[in-house]
C-alpha cells in the first residue's frame, strides 16, 4: 500500500469514527440514564420467610386444606345390551321370533369426582357422572365410602346433588365458595379430582379466559377456561384458588386424544352455589325469567345503533305482561351490564341472571335509540302451570303414555317458539307404549289431532281418548311442521 493511500485510509477511518461517537452520544444517554434510574429504584420490599412453607415455597398448605372436600364418585348403571347386531332388524325379528335377540341387562361404571359443600354430607358434581346412575357411591381422600341419593340431577346447568344417605355424626370437610367474578384471567387456579381412577390427583395452572362458550350442549354456557391439566375422571372435581375456596366445578375438555391439552373448563362457583343450595335445603332450583328473546350485536348492528363496539345483548322480542315488559323494556334495546358487570352477548346476561335470587333487585344499564339509561328489574320466576295445563292419555288409544303441556310464553320461549305459539308440548312419552311405537318423541309440539287444534292440554287429552279408524296428525317437531296419517 502506498503512502498516499494509506493516509486517506486512515483519515477514513478517523472520521467514522467520529461521526460514529457523535451518533452514539446523540441518543445514548436517555435509555442508559432511564436504565440507571430503574436499577437504582427502592425495590419492593421484602420479607424473610417465618414458616417451612414459605421457604418450600409450595402449594401444600392449600391443598391439606382443601383435598379432604373432594370425592371419587362412583356410578353404577343397568344397561341393555342386545345379543345379536339382528336385534333390531325387523325381518330376523318377525323370522326368528320376537324373543330371539332379546336384550340382556349389563352393569356399567362410570368414575368421576364430587365436592362438599355441606358438612351435612351434600355433594356436588357433574350431572353426566351420575346421569342415568342406579346406584352411587363416594369414597373420601381418607378412603372412607358411602351410598349417596341423588337429590338435584339438572341438566340444564350439567350439575347434580347428592347427599349421604347415613351420615351418622359423621360432619364431613366442606369447601368454601368464592366469587368466581372476582376471578381475572391470569390467576393461579389448582385443580383437584381422579383423572382416569388413578387416586386425587392436584394439577396446577391458570386462568386462561372467562366467559367462554360453545364448549358443551347446556342452557347456560359461561365457563371459566384454565390450562391446570384436567383429564377424564376430573368432571365434577374442584377448581380452587390460593385461598383454598372453590371458583369452578371442572366439566369438560378440548382434546383430540382424549388427555389434557391445557385446555380444560369449568362451571364457575356462582353458578354452582345456586345448584348446592336448592340441594341442601332439598328444594327445587328455582330459575329467574327475564321474558324476553336476546340475540348478540354484531359489527353492522352496533354501527346501525350508533354504537363504538359491538357489545352487549339485543332484545328482539317481549314476552306479554313478563318481568321484561313490566320493566318498560321494548324491542331493540340493547342490554350493556347487571350490577355494574359489563354483558358481552346473550350469554353472558343468562348467567348473570341466573345467579340472582329471586326478588331480589338487578340494576340493568341499557341503551335505547343512543341514549344509556339504568333500569331495575324485580328478579322473577317464570308462572306456575295451572293445574288443567298438563295432561297425561291413558286407556285403549293410540296416544296412550303421552304426556303433554299446553304452550305458554316461558314454555314457548324455552322450546324457542314464538311467544303466542299454540299446541301441546310432548315432555314425556312411556317407553313401549302405543305412543312410543307410533313414534311420538319428547319435544314435539302437537298443533291438531283430525282438524280438531290442540290449544289445551285438556282439548288433546279429549281428541286423543276417542276410538277412530285413522288418525290425522299436524306437529311441529325439530323446527319443521310435518302431516302424518296413522292407524288408530
Amino acid at each position: 500500500m502506498s503512502l498516499r493511500t494509506w493516509f486517506f485510509a486512515a483519515a477514513a477511518i478517523l472520521v467514522l469514527g467520529a461521526l460514529g461517537t457523535i451518533a452514539i452520544s446523540s441518543y445514548a444517554p436517555a435509555p442508559l440514564a432511564q436504565a440507571q434510574d430503574q436499577i437504582m429504584a427502592p425495590a419492593e420490599p421484602r420479607v424473610v420467610p417465618d414458616s417451612q412453607e414459605q421457604i418450600k415455597l409450595s402449594f401444600a398448605p392449600v391443598v391439606r386444606e382443601v383435598a379432604p372436600s373432594v370425592v371419587n364418585v362412583y356410578a353404577t348403571r343397568i344397561e341393555q345390551q342386545y345379543v345379536s347386531p339382528f336385534a333390531n332388524d325387523p325381518f330376523f325379528s318377525r323370522f326368528f321370533g320376537p324373543d330371539t335377540f332379546r336384550s340382556r341387562p349389563r352393569e356399567s361404571r362410570s368414575l368421576g369426582s364430587g365436592v362438599i359443600v355441606d358438612g351435612a354430607g351434600v355433594i356436588l358434581t357433574n350431572q353426566h357422572v351420575i346421569e342415568g346412575a342406579t346406584e352411587v357411591r363416594i369414597a373420601l381422600s381418607d378412603g372412607r365410602e358411602y351410598d349417596v341419593e341423588i337429590v338435584v340431577e339438572d341438566a340444564q346447568t350439567d350439575l347434580a346433588v347428592l347427599r349421604v344417605r347415613n351420615p351418622g355424626q359423621t360432619t364431613f370437610p366442606a369447601i368454601q365458595f368464592a366469587d368466581s367474578d372476582a376471578l381475572a384471567v391470569g390467576d393461579l387456579v389448582l385443580a383437584i379430582g381422579n383423572p382416569f381412577g388413578v387416586g386425587q390427583t392436584v394439577t396446577s395452572g391458570i386462568v386462561s379466559a372467562l366467559a367462554r362458550t360453545g364448549v358443551e350442549k347446556s342452557d347456560y354456557e359461561f365457563f371459566i377456561q384454565t390450562d391446570a391439566a384436567i383429564n377424564p375422571g376430573n368432571s365434577g372435581g374442584a377448581l380452587v384458588d390460593l385461598d383454598g375456596r372453590l371458583v369452578g366445578i371442572n366439566t369438560a375438555i378440548y382434546s383430540s386424544s382424549g388427555g389434557s391439552v391445557g385446555i380444560g373448563f369449568a362451571i364457575p362457583a356462582n353458578m354452582a352455589r345456586v345448584v348446592a343450595e336448592a340441594g341442601v335445603t332439598g328444594g327445587e332450583i328455582v330459575r329467574p325469567w327475564f321474558g324476553a328473546k336476546l340475540q348478540a350485536v354484531n359489527s353492522d348492528i352496533a354501527a346501525s345503533l350508533g354504537m363504538t363496539a359491538p357489545t352487549g345483548a339485543l332484545v328482539t322480542d317481549i314476552a306479554p305482561d313478563g318481568p321484561a315488559a313490566r320493566a318498560g323494556f321494548q324491542p331493540g334495546d340493547v342490554i350493556l351490564s347487571v350490577d355494574g358487570t359489563p354483558v358481552a352477548d346473550p350469554n353472558a346476561f343468562n348467567f348473570r341472571l341466573a345467579t340472582r335470587r329471586v326478588g331480589e333487585i338487578a340494576r340493568i344499564e341499557r341503551q335505547r335509540q343512543g341514549v344509556t339509561e339504568t333500569v331495575n328489574l324485580t328478579v322473577e320466576t317464570a308462572p306456575a302451570p295451572a293445574a288443567d295445563a298438563t295432561a297425561t292419555i291413558a286407556g285403549n288409544t293410540r296416544f296412550a303414555g303421552t304426556t303433554v303441556r299446553q304452550l305458554d310464553p316461558a314454555l314457548a320461549e324455552a322450546q324457542d317458539l314464538p311467544y303466542d305459539a299454540t299446541g301441546v308440548l310432548v315432555t314425556a312419552i312411556e317407553p313401549g307404549s302405543p305412543a312410543d311405537q307410533m313414534g311420538l318423541r319428547v319435544g314435539d309440539v302437537i298443533l291438531s289431532l283430525n282438524d280438531v287444534a290442540t290449544d289445551t292440554a285438556q282439548t288433546f287429552a279429549a281428541t286423543a281418548s276417542h276410538r277412530v279408524r285413522t288418525w290425522q296428525i299436524i306437529l311441529q317437531r325439530d323446527g319443521r311442521v310435518t302431516r302424518s296419517i296413522v292407524s288408530g
